[in-house]
């Protein structure tokens, strides 16, 4: 059981340090996913750059190895031609392949090789285009690459047109070399013009993803910081709560454990701990002890059950503590036993007020269910004049004032001075009570 209940625990406060660290690990995995596909994109868009400075490059070698080719008709040109040639011609397959449906990713892949590209730069490329060929700059960029598309065409055609009649021999009109001369200075031109927009729409979009993947980079770490200010704050709160709740429990513990839990006063243990304090300080004068049993108290019990006794109770507490000073202590001692501690408390005053309590136990009429219940009590005065004497001492005399009360009769008040052996003091009228400190 006992492991079970260790396992349980250990499970809430792993689920409890979950809670806590989850919107912090859901923003950091997002931070990397963003810094992860950011880096992605770049490194893409950072490939089709290269790839464009290659594709144009080659393109001009291609003319410009044609047209060495036109003039002396050297084999090895012509190689350097169709080399260069197949750049261009590998890019466009690869751009065709990943243009059907369904794409051919492993065409697309020969094609870029084909193209000149670097092997581990080419899943970037596929995936970029594949997935991004509708945002604007990859549109204006790939419009800039299918129009090359007849021109690479016609380059092709015109390389196996000047090959053919080279095969013939040196061609010897001069306006059919200048035709031809002029014809591949101006798919140079052309080239060259796509090639330049081509470069710049790249290093537009390349400057804008750049800027925009930045700028939510730092939107996330902003949310993340904003998160973990929000998230301090809220365990600060609730370090708050917890210490408050905490604070409350241990003061409601300390209220249980030196009060009655059914009247709402002190019990016998913060009476014994108030008076040995009063005991200790000798100088504060004399002191007064006040033990109270209620006469009826079993009768009330027997006829009407717990829950009459329990109201007689609570209504005799309420009534022991009317008129008291702020410096006096009313408890209740078990059963149906009050104790009052009265502070510089002369026996005067204390057999007065002893009397008024005794008086209005007397006035008080208890109702349950119809019925009505006399109350009365006996009540035990133990008059202290200084603190030569132990609480078990105090307790007792006032306990044996108690005692003698019932057994002259109950309803009615027994005094013990420190001094001497039980005696009975009548009690003055009210507007004799001298007024107490």
């Amino acid at each position: 059981m006992f492991r079970r209940t260790a396992a349980s625990a250990e499970g809430g406060n792993l689920l409890h340090v979950i809670k806590l660290v989850s919107p912090f690990v859901m923003v950091v995995v997002l931070q990397a996913a963003i810094a992860g596909f950011s880096l992605e994109v770049m490194s893409s868009v950072r490939a089709y750059v290269a790839g464009e400075a290659l594709w144009s490059r080659s393109q001009k070698n291609a003319v410009y190895f044609l047209n060495l080719y036109l003039h002396s008709g050297e084999p090895s040109q012509f190689a350097q031609y169709q080399a260069s040639l197949a750049v261009p011609i590998g890019d466009e397959f690869a751009r065709w392949a990943l243009e059907r449906d369904p794409v051919d990713v492993e065409a697309a892949r020969v094609g870029f090789l084909q193209g000149g590209n670097h092997p581990d730069d080419v899943p970037g490329l596929i995936w970029l285009f594949r997935y991004f060929n509708r945002v604007s700059f990859l549109q204006d960029a790939i419009r800039e690459w299918t129009a090359t598309d007849p021109m690479l065409l016609e380059l092709s055609v015109f390389g196996e047109v000047i090959r053919s009649e080279l095969k013939k021999g040196p061609i010897q009109d001069d306006d059919r070399l200048q035709f031809l001369s002029s014809r591949l200075s101006e798919l140079n031109a052309q080239f060259t013009v796509h090639a330049k927009q081509f470069s710049t729409v790249l290093g537009e979009a390349s400057r804008a993803i750049k800027l925009t993947l930045t700028g939510i980079n730092i939107l996330t770490a902003a949310a993340l910081i904003l998160l973990l200010i929000w998230h301090t704050r809220r365990l600060v709160r609730q370090r708050q709560v917890f210490e408050d709740a905490l604070h409350a429990e241990k003061e409601r513990l300390a209220w249980q454990a030196s009060h009655d839990w059914l009247t709402g006063l002190s019990n016998r243990r913060a009476f014994e701990a108030r008076l040995q304090a009063e005991l200790d300080n000798a100088a504060a004068g004399a002191l007064a002890l006040i033990l109270l049993d209620l006469d009826q108290f079993k009768s009330v019990n027997d006829s009407c059950g717990h829950l009459a006794r329990d109201s007689l109770l609570c209504q005799v507490s309420r009534l022991l503590q009317q008129d008291r000073h702020a410096h006096d202590l009313v408890a209740r001692l078990g059963g149906d036993e009050f104790g009052l501690i009265l502070p510089r408390c002369s026996p005067f005053d204390a057999v007065d007020i002893a009397e008024r309590l005794r008086r209005s136990l007397e006035l008080f009429n208890f109702a349950w269910d119809d019925r009505c219940f006399a109350v009365t009590a006996s009540i035990g005065v133990a008059c202290i004049a200084d603190g030569n004497i132990t609480l078990e001492d105090a307790m007792r005399r006032a306990d044996a004032a108690c005692y003698r009360a019932k057994e002259k009769g109950r309803n009615r008040v027994q005094v013990e001075n420190s001094r001497s052996d039980v005696v009975v003091v009548a009690p003055r009228p009210r507007e004799a009570v001298a007024a107490r400190g």
